[in-house]
């Protein structure tokens, strides 16, 4: 039986505790959470037991630790976690400093332990059924990509001010995307960026509309639109243009039901959020993880993959601040 620490037992640790309760020979043996009432809930539901986070951490019962803190925990829970041997799963961002990241880098090498960082998105079937088809040639060498990535609506400015910004926060996934479809380094980003959906969010220092352009050395380019809002569901598309075809991956809808009358075709609404749109990309990545922990497997995305997202989502950040394109070195 392997045995899973769960740090943090919010929305997003209550994903995680679901996946883990769909692979065999895997448990939540011990939850942590800095409110109590959370914690009880999950450990109710797994059969775990509650604990402080560094008892946790420190557990002989527990083999690899989640974790699903908010970000400005993440620094501290890894560092603990690779001292004590533990692989280690991390929600994204894996810290909003680069240069923290990096220290993050050197405790896991030195530990040796698997570290996964949790860009979900790569596990969803229809993009990695993309990405296969790439790295096989279907469609000749990649040229553009274009990632479509739209919220029903904005979250509340008090978690805006502490998201880090739209490109750290909600672009981050789109830039690991972009590194997971070009098949290259980008170079050069280049960013724009408005506040069109609320105007508190603006007040708060953070756009709620952006685009960025993103290049590779051989010319490649990557285009990338988010907004907070989109009145008609989540959406979340990609098309891949090469120089023999092309691939794209349509929304998810709630159902494949089309009507069809006098007024034309009418089809069902794009699932509402990221939970319904990426379930089954939730319960593959932690699978993978588990994989990786008990086989040995090489696992992906790594900590410098979360590290590269997040040298993007600066320089896009850096682009838009000076309206200048940014160079990567």
């Amino acid at each position: 039986m392997l045995n899973i620490g769960l740090l943090g037992c919010g929305r997003i640790g209550q994903v995680h505790a679901k996946s883990v309760a769909h692979i065999e020979g895997v448990r939540v043996s011990a939850v942590a959470d800095a409110f109590a009432a959370p914690a009880e809930a999950l450990a109710a539901q797994t059969g775990a037991q509650v604990l402080e986070s560094m008892a946790l951490i420190e557990s002989a019962d527990v083999d690899a630790v989640v974790i699903g803190t908010p970000t400005d925990t993440h620094y501290d829970l890894i560092h603990a976690a690779a001292e004590n041997g533990k692989a280690i799963f991390c929600e994204k961002p894996v810290d909003m400093s680069a240069d923290r990241i990096r220290e993050c880098m050197t405790a896991v090498d030195k530990a040796g332990v698997p570290f996964l960082t949790a860009f979900n998105r790569r596990f969803d079937p229809n993009f990695a059924n993309v990405q296969s088809r790439i790295a096989n040639g279907e469609i000749g060498d990649v040229e553009i990509v274009t990632i479509l990535s739209r919220d029903p609506s904005p979250p509340p400015v008090s978690y805006i001010k502490s998201s880090g910004g739209l490109f750290r926060d909600m672009m981050i996934h789109d830039l690991d995307m972009a590194r997971f479809l070009l098949g290259e380094e980008p170079v050069s980003v280049y960013a724009v960026g408005a506040s069109l959906v609320d105007p508190e969010i603006g007040k708060a220092g953070d756009v709620d509309t952006a685009a960025v352009t993103l290049t590779t050395a051989s010319g490649k380019i990557c285009q990338i639109s988010n907004s907070r809002r989109a009145s008609y569901g989540y959406d979340q598309r990609i098309e891949v243009h090469g120089s023999a075809g092309m691939l794209r991956a349509e929304n998810m809808l709630e159902n494949t039901v089309q009507v069809a009358t006098s007024e034309g075709f009418r089809a069902a609404p794009a699932q509402h959020f990221f939970l319904e749109r990426y379930a089954e990309a939730y319960r593959r990545e932690m699978a993978h993880f588990i994989n990786a922990v008990r086989d040995g497997t090489p696992i992906s995305p790594t900590i410098e993959d979360g590290l590269r997202a997040q040298v993007l989502a600066d320089a896009a950040a850096e682009s838009l601040e000076t309206k200048q394109p940014v160079s990567l070195s």
